[in-house]
């Protein structure tokens, strides 16, 4: 189901919950800024989520309120995750929903890491 981006963050959420250790991952990546694990239900052979470890809604909210160490911190994880998952060069698609027209279903900023395939337009019709 769709989320709100302006509500409060839930700290209830299946990534609050994983990042406690409450549920568990397959683990990637993880450093002090953000966990990167194997999506449950990939949508590509390769599809990696990567989560800061503060309790941010979406992008918006991670973008206006985050240290200038945790935004730096964040996006270099993503890049060393696709590197490390040796995308660079073959190509990959990051992607992070915000709101509910753009899909968003977990009050938690992530960023999805697809590849491993062709993955066609950016967006379908």
């Amino acid at each position: 189901m769709p989320i709100d981006p302006t509500k409060p963050y839930d700290d209830g959420n299946i990534f609050a919950k994983i990042l406690r250790g409450e549920v568990p991952c397959k683990k990637v990546y993880e450093d002090e800024h953000a966990l990167a694990f194997h999506d449950i239900a990939p949508l590509a052979p390769v599809h990696i989520l990567v989560i800061p470890k503060g309790a941010y809604v979406s992008w918006d909210d991670f973008s206006a309120r985050a240290s200038e160490a945790e935004i730096a911190g964040f996006v270099r994880a993503v890049g060393h995750v696709a590197r490390e998952a040796e995308m660079v060069a073959q190509g990959y698609r990051l992607l992070a929903n915000t709101g509910k027209r753009a899909g968003q279903e977990v009050p938690h900023l992530h960023v999805h890491i697809f590849g491993g395939q062709p993955l066609g337009p950016m967006l379908s019709r």
